[in-house]
């Protein structure tokens, strides 16, 4: 299982948000090319990338500094999400050294968006799920849709998508622990890979995640936690490695 370090990138910086909340944020480096190498040499086998501005606009905002990321790091597998809404950004992305582009809200209000791009980009797309009482979120977090995570979930299934981030808003940036039951629903209810988002607080977490693991849990995200220091990231990251994950 893989310990993935997230870098948000608002205004140029790095941050974390509360719940997705934009005005809710905390800077912790003006240098994310510089965060993303501690990363990296702490023993990071895969990053995870989010223009919050772009997320908002609708189209990226932070891309530069994203490709500066890839150059830099040109062994690192990256995952990048926000704003990500045509086939040409997903193409300028994978041109420029990212590994998967992360669909969020164009996903759930135009689900054909989805096959579309899976098809023309196969095993480079993932579907970011991001939920509250099992709803999914769009728009930055900032509407809740009537649709369920599960059944969207089995819908990007069958169109070819890579995998599938969710990530329980309720817990995101809270340090409150992670939404095992839920993650673990979902990761049975589908034959993908599943990477678990929102809530890692302590190596705790990482060892409840260690047992679900075998469902298709192939990773967990990890963001406040490892900038705030509750979770030691080298150590969190041999300790995921240690779970199996079962194809």
């Amino acid at each position: 299982m893989l310990l993935i370090p997230a870098i948000d990138l608002k205004d140029g910086k790095c941050v974390r948000l509360r719940q997705g909340r934009m005005e809710d944020d905390t800077v912790f480096s003006d240098d994310p090319v510089a965060v993303a190498g501690k990363w990296v040499a702490a023993g990071a086998k895969r990053l995870h990338l989010v223009d919050l501005d772009g997320a908002f606009a609708g189209k990226p905002k932070n891309a530069g500094i994203i490709h500066e990321i890839a150059e830099a790091y040109p062994d690192v597998p990256l995952q990048v999400g926000g704003g990500i809404r045509d086939e040409d950004t997903v193409q300028e992305y994978l041109n420029a050294g990212v590994s998967y582009v992360i669909i969020g809200t164009r996903a759930v209000s135009e689900p054909h968006f989805v096959s579309d791009v899976a098809a023309e980009f196969p095993s480079h797309v993932i579907i970011g799920l991001d939920a509250r009482d099992g709803k999914v979120a769009i728009d930055g977090w900032s509407k809740l849709s009537r649709h369920d995570v599960i059944d969207l979930a089995q819908q990007f299934e069958a169109d070819g998508v890579e995998a599938i981030i969710y990530t329980d808003i309720s817990r995101d940036g809270m340090m409150g622990g992670v939404n095992i039951a839920a993650t673990e629903k979902l990761a049975r209810a589908i034959h993908i890979p599943v990477i678990a988002s929102g809530g890692i607080t302590n190596l705790d977490d990482i060892v409840a995640l260690g047992k679900i693991a075998q469902e298709g849990v192939i990773g967990a995200i990890t963001g406040r936690a490892i900038y705030e220091g509750t979770l030691d990231f080298a150590a969190g990251a041999k300790l995921a490695e240690q779970y199996k994950v079962l194809p």
